[in-house]
């Protein structure tokens, strides 16, 4: 299956990037390359490095940014790895990061890899296909509470409790190995009358694919990382789906920007941290009408962006 992935805010993204033509820029979660290729298409002397924990992006974003030579270095990592994996090739310092967190469209569009309760495949949900835990791991071996804590607090979904309950039952009967056994599941935990906004399953998927991939974890601990890596003017540019992942980008940038941890009633800092920044978005920049109406899958989508001080 081709590599396909409609790049969300993408000339949102570009304009706050402020690219230079002779700068350094970096995306840390690849896909196929969409807002590569229009940040490659803007330098003269600079380089883009890409990075991606799947194979198939890595691939395909190769593909599909060739034309651009040794302007562009491909690595497979995880973001969380940027510091280093950039470090190794003597960059010290970038002017430019992106990130566009969630799933791909071809990781949810591909049966296979089992993101989607639309499609009867293997429970996986891997975005890194070199890790060993999967979904049908965490289905079928987590405690009744951690599933809970998880469909509750990644999937923000009301009948956690019920959700947990029937999947453990089941699974006690026999393993739970598919994504249409897991929506049965769901299903019936759900009462019928309050399945009607959407498909049952969508937020409790959305957990285990968060857990499995320790997707807020990773943001997290990869934030302050990210902003260290920046040249005085230089701009971290996020995208984020839901809004546990929107809360920790928010408090981050706005940490960096005043970090100061001094009573407000101190006539002067004695803390002794200093900004690293400053917050470019007060409120997250949305998608159009336009760019709505072409992919619903960008209605969730916020743009928040974080530029580095002297």
């Amino acid at each position: 299956m081709e590599f396909r992935h409609y790049s969300v805010l993408l000339q949102e993204t570009i304009e706050e990037l402020h690219i230079k033509p002779d700068g350094i820029y970096v995306d840390g979660t690849l896909g196929g390359g969409g807002h590569a290729w229009q940040v490659c298409s803007r330098l003269t002397t600079g380089h883009f490095y890409g990075i991606d924990q799947d194979e198939a992006a890595i691939k395909a974003a190769g593909q599909r940014l060739e034309p651009f030579g040794d302007k562009v270095t491909i690595i497979r990592n995880n973001y969380c790895n940027m510091v280093g994996a950039l470090a190794e090739l003597g960059i010290t310092k970038v002017d430019g990061i992106v990130l566009d967190l969630g799933v791909s469209s071809y990781q949810l569009d591909t049966e296979e890899r089992g993101f989607s309760y639309r499609y009867d495949a293997p429970l996986d949900m891997r975005m890194d296909q070199r890790q060993t835990l999967t979904a049908r791991d965490i289905v079928n071996n987590y405690s009744e509470g951690n599933l809970f804590r998880i469909i509750r607090d990644y999937g923000e979904d009301r009948f956690a409790k019920n959700i947990a309950k029937h999947i453990v039952l089941e699974r006690a009967r026999k393993p739970i190995e598919t994504t249409f056994e897991l929506n049965e599941i769901i299903k019936a935990a759900i009462p019928a009358k309050m399945r009607v906004n959407g498909h049952p399953s969508k937020q409790t998927f959305q957990a285990i694919r968060i857990e499995c991939n320790r997707e807020l974890e990773v943001l997290k601990n990869s934030l302050n990382d990210l902003i260290g890596l920046l040249n005085p003017g230089g701009r971290l540019c996020i995208i984020t789906f839901h809004s546990l992942e929107d809360r920790i980008v928010k408090v981050a940038f706005k940490e960096n920007e005043n970090p100061c941890t001094c009573p407000p009633n101190f006539p002067a800092c004695v803390c002794g941290r200093k900004s690293r920044g400053r917050v470019i978005t007060r409120k997250a920049i949305l998608p159009g009408e336009e760019e709505l109406a072409a992919n619903s899958r960008s209605k969730s989508a916020k743009l928040r962006v974080f530029e580095a001080g002297e």
